[in-house]
Order: C-alpha cells, then structure tokens, then sequence
C-alpha cells in the first residue's frame, strides 16, 4: 500500500468524509465485481455494496491501515452476501426472484458474446471480398448510397454496381457456411444478409 493510500486511511479513521469517499471510488468497482460473481444479481449487488461502505464507516476506527484494506472489504462484502443467502433460505419468493434475475444476467451475457461472434464473422467474410466488391457494399450497406450515387463516384455503371452487390452477398453467404459450422450463426447472418 502506498503512503498516499495510508494517509488517507488514516484520514478516514478520523471521520474524513473527502477520504471516505476517496475510498470509496478507489475501492467499490473491485467490490462489486466480487457480488455479482457471488449474488449473481446486479441489483442485489448494488445494495450489498452500499451496506459494505456504510459499514466501513460506522466500523472506520477498527480500520488498520497497515493490514489489507482489500481483505477487510473482503471480509465485510463475504460476510454481507452470506446474510444474503441466509435470507433467501428463509424466503421463497426472493429465492425465486434470484432466480429469474441470474437466468437473465446468463442470457444478457450469452446475448452479447453471440452479437458480438457474428458481428466479428460478417465482419471477416466482408474482408475477405475482391477490394472492388468490398468498397461497393460498404458504400450501399454502410454509408447508405444508392446504386446511382456509387455508379456516379467509381464511375461505373448502375448495372455494374448491382451485380457487383449481388456477388458480394453470394462470397459471403458461401464464405460463412464453408468456415463456421455453427448453424445458428449461419441462419442469423443469412437472416442479417437478406435485410440488405
């Protein structure tokens, strides 16, 4: 620990609110990180975190700054999730309430791991496009141009700038389905692909 960080423990043992609150903003993200692993429930852990703070500031004279101040939190946040549990043992409709609430973070994060798997696919079928294929789809798909305004700025023709968009949607159907072999990402992207 620095003496930066011992000065303002100490400050804190004195009823320093600055240091407190120094503290608390140094200290609360690692904390709560720590809950949600526990509680699985971010509401749940938003609370626990505020009774971890408030009970290191009723409890800020048995702070010691040359001990770990990341075990006493610890400590104080293990033992606040515990009572936790001991309360959803006691009451069914939280139990049940938990429930729901870690199924949906589960989903929430599976959600965004697979939003962001077929983005990073589409993204790599795109550049595996012929450079002249490449450009013309980013300009329709992307920046929004008509066929007429990407004829007009690569100085081809209309017809050209269509077909070109139809082969470029044909390499990357076929792209995706010869190198992944998931099929629910295969069907999102076709689905994806289709709105263009």
């Amino acid at each position: 620990m620095s003496p930066k960080e011992l000065a303002t423990l100490e400050k804190l043992k004195d009823g320093d609110l600055a240091s407190f609150n120094a503290i608390y903003f140094q200290y609360s993200p690692k904390i709560y990180v720590r809950l949600i692993k526990l509680v699985k429930d971010p509401v749940v852990a938003e609370e626990i975190l505020q009774d971890v703070f408030t009970k290191v500031w009723v409890n800020r004279a048995k702070i010691d700054p040359t001990k770990g101040f990341t075990s006493f939190l610890n400590h104080i946040s293990d033992n606040l999730a515990i009572d936790f549990f001991r309360k959803v043992q006691r009451d069914k409709s939280l139990q049940m309430e938990l429930w729901v609430s870690a199924v949906e973070l589960y989903y929430h994060t599976e959600e965004h791991i697979y939003l962001k798997d077929t983005q990073d696919i589409l993204a790599k079928a795109i550049d595996s496009l012929s450079p002249k294929r490449k450009e013309i789809l980013i300009l329709n798909k992307f920046h929004e141009k008509s066929y007429k305004e990407i004829a007009e700025e690569l100085d081809i023709s209309v017809s050209t700038v269509s077909n070109q968009l139809v082969s470029a949607l044909k390499d990357i159907k076929e792209y995706i389905q010869k190198n992944y072999r998931n099929e629910a990402i295969i069907s999102f992207l076709a689905t994806l692909l289709f709105k263009f």
